[in-house]
């Protein structure tokens, strides 16, 4: 039939009049039969999902077997629909994929509880010390680069449905950097200094940076020397370990904190300090080792104490927490 002929629309009009017809017919008939809701009622029969304890078994028993695993792949091994597998491992095993974290070290049973032992008893000294965390001076060296990119989160923008997608070019870290060594506590800055071209950090070199900072503290925390409650935090590289170092940090009766290896989620340089620089700096290049060294400076002098203040204290946090997984690493 002719879809432009009038009697064609007259005939589609009259069919839907009789459906709505129909439809008020069965809405009476519910009602005269005491039926107070019009939703469809359960249907008897093979229910819509196959998730059985037994199907959700096989599928838990592969996931864990294999965590990289697609859902098509178990699918396909397991003889499932996609959708089929796909709820259990959202819905009813409640997994989710993500991305492996980096870490710097695969810790034996030893550093685990080597890690436990030593935030415990420092956990235990800040509690029973209030002054403890307000007289701990903790620092470290770190390379900044002449340009340091972006981070994904930080290159996100605001985009309208109708916008095209931004793009971003790929960029890598400069080979021209700047070592930058920074010393610091509960209230802020106390030194900051910049390793020169050709020079490289031994125990004769940090030695000579720990007598600066000790002038610092001297200017910056007066008494704080006389009354020897200088607790220092500074990680186990070679030039602090060495034995130079041990044995002028013990002329001077500096406390130096045992800090456990392979452990810079536990040191405030590294979680807090030196992270929060380099993304701050993220994007920004610079032509010279002067305006490195002058963006560095310039960023941490406008910190005001709360900043300091709030990267000492997150150790209490992250004792614990290092505590809660046995020792493991902790991420935030």
């Amino acid at each position: 039939m002719d879809t432009n002929d009038p009697g064609y629309q007259i005939l589609s009009d009259d069919k839907i009049v009789r459906s709505l017809f129909e439809e008020e017919e069965n809405l009476i008939d519910d009602l005269t039969e005491g039926r107070e809701s019009v939703e469809d009622e359960a249907r008897s029969g093979r229910p819509i999902s196959t998730s059985t304890a037994e199907t959700i078994d096989a599928v838990e028993k592969l996931l864990r077997s294999d965590r990289r695993l697609k859902i098509r792949e178990m699918a396909t091994q397991l003889d499932l629909p996609k959708t089929t597998v796909h709820e259990i491992v959202h819905e009813k095993l409640n997994f989710r994929k993500v991305c492996a974290r980096w870490v710097p070290k695969m810790l034996t049973a030893d550093h685990k509880t080597k890690r436990m032992r030593i935030s415990i008893e420092h956990l235990n000294r800040a509690r029973n010390d209030e002054s403890f965390l307000d007289h701990l001076i903790t620092g470290d060296e770190t390379w900044v680069h002449y340009s340091t990119p972006y981070n994904k989160r930080d290159s996100m923008t605001w985009k309208h449905p109708e916008s095209p997608v931004p793009k971003k070019f790929k960029q890598t870290i400069s080979s021209k950097k700047v070592m930058a060594t920074v010393f610091w506590d509960a209230q802020g800055n106390l030194l900051i200094e910049f390793l020169s071209k050709n020079e490289t950090i031994n125990a004769d070199r940090y030695i000579e940076t720990l007598k600066k900072l000790k002038e610092k503290i001297r200017f910056k925390r007066r008494g704080q020397l006389r009354s020897g409650n200088v607790k220092l935090l500074h990680d186990n590289a070679t030039p602090h370990s060495a034995g130079k170092t041990k044995a002028w940090l013990e002329k001077y009766k500096w406390e130096v904190l045992e800090h456990p290896p392979y452990s810079p989620d536990l040191a405030p340089s590294d979680f807090f300090f030196v992270w929060s620089v380099k993304k701050h700096l993220g994007g920004t290049p610079f032509q010279n080792e002067e305006e490195v060294m002058n963006a560095v400076t310039e960023y941490f002098d406008g910190k005001c104490a709360a900043y300091f203040r709030d990267g000492i204290f997150k150790l209490l946090h992250r004792w614990e927490k290092c505590i809660n997984l046995n020792g493991d690493y902790v991420e935030k």
